[in-house]
């Protein structure tokens, strides 16, 4: 009997690939903190949920289509630049802790795939 892993890692494989994108982003906003006119820019999950639909795994992470969303800031500066220091390094931790939680259940379903494998 084969085993399908699409089925068997169901949307992890997608998940991660998605925190990973939205790092880069957020990297990017951090970056350019202090870049007069910049816009930050954010990926939203529930777009990327719409994707992979409840149950419905996708073949390929590649398959993914991320668009990037501008970050609505709580204050305006003078020079237009929309990033907020403090909003985008909470973002960026958050996004860190949901990318380890993501990693911890792709280990789990990878020591429940090698223990059916050994047949324990």
């Amino acid at each position: 009997m084969a085993i399908s892993f699409d089925s068997a890692l169901g949307v992890h494989p997608q998940t991660l690939d998605f925190r990973v994108q939205r790092a880069k982003v957020l990297a990017s906003n951090l970056a350019n903190v202090d870049t007069p006119g910049y816009l930050a820019k954010d990926i939203r999950f529930d777009a990327i949920a719409n994707q992979i639909g409840v149950g419905k795994v996708q073949k390929a992470t590649s398959q993914l289509l991320v668009s990037d969303g501008y970050s609505v800031p709580y204050q305006n500066s003078k020079d237009g630049n929309t990033v907020e220091l403090s909003v985008e390094q909470a973002k960026f931790t958050k996004n860190n802790m949901d990318f380890q939680s993501s990693l911890t259940f792709m280990n789990m379903k990878f020591r429940g795939l090698a223990e059916v494998i050994k047949g324990r």
